[in-house]
């Protein structure tokens, strides 16, 4: 059967604003599009410092804008930004073809790429929420029924108002009872994060933007096999595998990809899964070298206000330019010069993979106390306990015991006092 969205061919439009600089303003909504399994027929925006509170487009351009439309053979709009529901309905009329915004196309892709069951409850949240205002255009064709008698009497009342009534009772109940579940689901997870706290093993997080090479990375440094693809949003559930380095265990957490203009819903959907993000010790920025430096800045500048957003602002960070393996050799040295405190890797090839391990113990290095420990050899089972905290670590047998030398998280110093070697 085929797939009807492969016969959808749509005209990309947008506002630019005069100061920006950015060569393909709407390059994003086309990779968007095109993850969405949408071809792009054609592009059009118009410079203004901000959208037509009733049309997006001004009048004069949506004349040209329907011309266009039929010089392309575009059947769908799709608009750069998140239109207000009249803007919405507005545009359709005066163009004639249906019209879609920025994060009607995400979510779709969110929808088309969620494989738990909690990342299809989140999406179906944020979707309905999204939704709930653009209800009342749904029906104005019912509530036409009722209109021309102003008695109020029999006749008067169409079915339009109780349908739209009753389709936004009908969706607020879905939507407590989506919070409901997506509440227990994040209390269970929270559940399994407080076993992984009680073993002390820091937590790195993957965070970039989408299609940066995160799960790449995360297979290359775990040998996890995560599904890895180009397009955007390749991963939405949270992912988490045991990396070891020196000896010590540490847990690496990869997540949904940022992009600009990240909606709200989704954010407020998602919040849960990107507390991962949130709680770990060390975040992984990770980021595509490949792309050109206004890009590469934008894109940093997206991610940076999305880990705002969810309370990670603060959180150390460590900066990692991904594909260098794209690279020619004067790219690679304009890239390090812009960025001297970061890391190039390629990790499709596991190159700069020691350097990145290296930099992420130094990262943790601060965290760490060297202690001298005597364990009697009674108490076999704390050295089991040292090991999983510390890692690797230095041992000398005794007649009274192992003496140990190791590094221990300071905060877990206060687990072994009664081993101090006074």
């Amino acid at each position: 059967m085929s797939n009807p969205r492969a016969r959808q061919r749509a005209l990309a439009i947008g506002i630019v604003d005069g100061g920006e600089t950015d060569g393909e303003p709407l390059a994003e909504l086309k990779e968007l599009l095109r993850t969405a399994g949408v071809a792009t027929a054609g592009e059009a925006t118009q410079q203004r410092p901000q959208p037509d509170p009733d049309r997006y487009f001004g009048r004069g351009r949506l004349d040209e804008l329907k011309e266009q439309i039929a010089g392309c053979d575009a059947n769908l709009v799709a608009c750069d930004d998140e239109l207000a529901p009249r803007q919405e309905r507005n545009l359709e009329a005066a163009l004639g073809v249906p019209v879609i915004d920025r994060t009607a196309v995400i979510l779709d892709i969110f929808a088309d790429h969620a494989h738990s069951a909690e990342g299809k409850l989140q999406v179906e949240l944020a979707q309905l929420e999204y939704n709930m205002a653009r209800m009342r255009g749904l029906w104005t064709h019912l509530e036409r029924l009722g209109a021309g008698r102003m008695d109020g009497g029999i006749g008067t009342r169409g079915p339009g108002e109780s349908q739209i009534e009753t389709d936004r009772r009908l969706a607020r109940n879905r939507i407590s009872d989506l919070r409901r579940r997506l509440k227990k689901l994040a209390q269970n997870r929270g559940v399994m994060r407080a076993e992984r706290d009680r073993s002390s093993l820091p937590r790195v997080a993957l965070a970039g933007y989408t299609n940066a090479g995160k799960s790449t990375l995360l297979n290359a440094l775990t040998g996890a096999e995560v599904g890895v693809g180009d397009r955007l949003f390749q991963t939405l559930d949270p992912t988490t595998r045991s990396l070891e380095l020196s000896g010590r265990d540490y847990l690496l957490t990869d997540t949904v990809g940022f992009i600009e203009k990240l909606p709200h819903q989704l954010v407020e959907a998602f919040k849960a899964t990107l507390e991962e993000t949130a709680l770990a010790d060390l975040i992984l920025h990770v980021i595509d070298a490949s792309e050109p430096r206004e890009r590469r800045l934008v894109d940093m500048r997206a991610v940076d206000e999305v880990l705002e957003e969810i309370g990670a602002g603060e959180k150390p960070r460590l900066l990692v330019l991904n594909k260098a393996d794209l690279l020619d050799e004067d790219e690679r040295q304009e890239v390090e010069l812009a960025h001297p405190d970061a890391v190039l890797i390629s990790a499709v090839r596991s190159e700069g993979l020691e350097e990145l391990s290296s930099r992420v113990e130094v990262a943790f290095e601060e965290t760490l106390a060297e202690v001298e420990l005597l364990v009697p050899y009674a108490q076999g089972a704390r050295l089991h306990e040292l090991h999983e905290v510390a890692g690797s670590l230095e041992r000398t047998d005794r007649e009274d015991g192992v003496l140990v030398v190791a590094k221990v998280p300071v905060a877990e110093l206060h687990r072994f006092d009664d081993l101090a070697v006074a």
